[in-house]
């Protein structure tokens, strides 16, 4: 069935936003008047550089340009002290012991970091927008200089934060961090992006023996990859993600075929039980529990042609996420907005945008 969907103006706010039903309840339920993207895990009532980061990349596929600007500047002031080009964002944000609301930890996070500089990058593209394209370079440029390190006997790869993941010996990875196809676009700015995404397609490729990925892994001198000793040999929430980059890759993308092929170990757990494992042993591939509605979204793209998407096509479609699940949300709006072709990434990793179209097209 092929239903059509117009373009609604509903006041300035909406004004030339395509509808997407799945960004318009994550937006009125998670982001705050100001542009906060706000997890109400354990009440706390916490922000992320990666939901601000994540708030980002929905609006410009939703073509909200006003609740793009609104998530931009408030990423902007709280998290950057005003500017997002002189110093990398803190990655948590929330209320202080003293009753105060700030940043909790100035650490960076380099995926939101990533997810940030490149979706100023395409906002400046299809919007057309010097501004945005400018505010990107200058922090791809930091993200770069702070966060990417040349690793003796693998390459350059991007740290997971700006500190407190090196050792003089062993580097903490963590595999979901680098989407191959940001990489690919990156890479047309500098040519490090091109050294990273090298060494990201070793360690999508070497760092998981049994062809299911890792939540974290380590690359120690002279031993290479380790289990990470403060995660074990897990592969659950942070992991999932691995699955859904592949997935969404331009089918014409140099090596994935070699990385899809390598993780259809994945596929087959889900096939065999109808439903994502959420817990998966990546030193022996046994896996333990069911994922969350969120696992089985993120699986779409992942499963594309299996008889086991239409299942989790299904399972979603009858039980989306609540007001209450901000990650499944994320994973929801990745995995269900490229299914129903909100949005794709061709092979340069450029993003593809339904209302570049005369219609927004969405196919069941």
């Amino acid at each position: 069935m092929m239903m059509f969907c117009c373009c609604l103006i509903v006041g300035q706010a909406w004004a030339d936003t395509c509808y997407w039903p799945q960004w318009q309840r994550f937006s009125q339920q998670y982001i705050s008047r100001e542009g906060r993207v706000i997890d109400p895990a354990d009440g706390k009532n916490i922000t992320t550089s990666e939901g601000q980061s994540y708030g980002l990349f929905f609006a410009l596929v939703a073509n909200d340009r006003n609740r793009f600007d609104q998530l931009l500047n408030w990423t902007e002031n709280n998290l950057a002290a005003g500017d997002l080009t002189a110093r990398l964002p803190g990655w948590l944000w929330g209320k202080k012991p003293d009753g105060r609301w700030g940043i909790l930890d100035t650490n960076s996070a380099s995926d939101s970091d990533l997810w940030i500089a490149y979706t100023l990058l395409e906002a400046g593209r299809l919007w057309r927008s010097r501004g945005y394209q400018v505010m990107g370079t200058l922090l791809l440029q930091r993200i770069a200089r702070e966060e990417v390190v040349n690793i003796p006997e693998l390459g350059a790869m991007l740290m997971p934060g700006k500190i407190g993941f090196s050792e003089p010996d062993s580097w903490r990875l963590n595999p979901s961090y680098q989407p191959p196809q940001l990489l690919s676009r990156l890479g047309h700015t500098e040519k490090v992006w091109n050294e990273v995404a090298v060494t990201n397609h070793k360690l999508l490729l070497e760092a998981s023996p049994a062809g299911v990925a890792a939540d974290w892994v380590v690359w120690q001198k002279e031993k290479g990859w380790q289990t990470d000793s403060k995660t074990g040999a897990t592969g659950d929430y942070d992991a999932i993600r691995v699955y859904l980059w592949l997935g969404m890759l331009s089918e014409d993308t140099p090596g994935k075929s070699e990385l899809m092929d390598h993780y259809q170990p994945m596929a087959k757990l889900t096939q065999d039980t109808g439903l994502p494992p959420e817990t998966i042993d990546t030193q022996t591939g046994k896996a333990t529990g069911t994922g969350p509605v969120g696992f089985s979204a993120a699986l779409l793209p992942f499963l594309t042609g299996s008889p086991a998407q239409a299942i989790q096509r299904e399972r979603v479609m009858n039980n989306m996420p609540g007001s209450d699940a901000y990650y499944n949300n994320v994973l929801t709006l990745f995995g269900l907005g490229w299914d129903q072709q909100y949005y794709r990434f061709n092979q340069q990793g450029e993003l593809q945008v339904s209302w570049e179209k005369d219609t927004c097209k969405n196919i069941h």
